[in-house]
């Protein structure tokens, strides 16, 4: 069975103008739909036919490069759309806790986002993520995922450029800010906090 390049969770207006309908309109249906087309195209007939898409991310990170990135990147971005929501009311319960307690405050944590999505050296991902019951912001590296770490991602945000140079152009930071303050989506981190690992790919 083939992978398919799932809906966005919310209307391609939503998200506007932190995100707009121009951008999903590339991201989503250009650059995600090449990844996931890419990596059917390498598993097809194979051995890891049929397998969710996290066992093709395992079966592949330091054996195949080419699948490992389009298979991951495939992963991220469909976990990205859903780290996004139109708007936001900020955590609650015990993800607001385990927030307080790694980081002091909310806003403690959106400034440490901000800072390490716009010092974050050319592509790559900034997450929200679980170990152990304590949270911390991670980062990744082009195409890497924290998919098969030891990490329970709980959110995470793209800081490739393809994800807002058509909106802020070169400025990261507007995009961050914009991002963060308005469009994380808290309900999705609690629940991932909640399950205790990490998100999978809908089939």
């Amino acid at each position: 069975m083939a992978f398919t390049l799932i809906d966005l969770p919310y209307d391609s207006e939503a998200l506007a103008p932190a995100v707009t309908a121009e951008t999903l309109s590339f991201h989503h249906g250009k650059h995600h739909k090449a990844y996931i087309d890419k990596t059917n195209a390498a598993v097809e007939g194979g051995e890891l036919d049929g397998k969710p898409l996290e066992d093709v991310i395992v079966a592949a990170r330091g054996s195949n490069q080419g699948l490992f990135n389009n298979a991951a990147q495939s992963w991220n971005h469909g976990f990205y759309w859903h780290s996004l929501a139109p708007s936001t009311n900020g955590p609650s319960g015990d993800l607001a806790s385990k927030i307080d307690e790694a980081f002091g405050s909310l806003d403690e944590l959106k400034t440490k986002l901000k800072d390490r999505g716009a010092g974050h050296f050319a592509s790559g991902w900034v997450w929200l993520a679980e170990k152990d019951g304590k949270l911390s912001i991670e980062e990744t590296h082009d195409g890497d995922t924290l998919a098969d770490s030891g990490f329970n991602p709980l959110l995470t945000i793209d800081v490739w450029e393809h994800a807002y140079y058509l909106d802020h152009q070169n400025a990261r930071p507007s995009y961050l800010s914009a991002v963060v303050d308005g469009h994380l989506n808290w309900d999705f981190a609690a629940d991932n906090l909640a399950r205790g690992s990490a998100w999978t790919y809908p089939a």
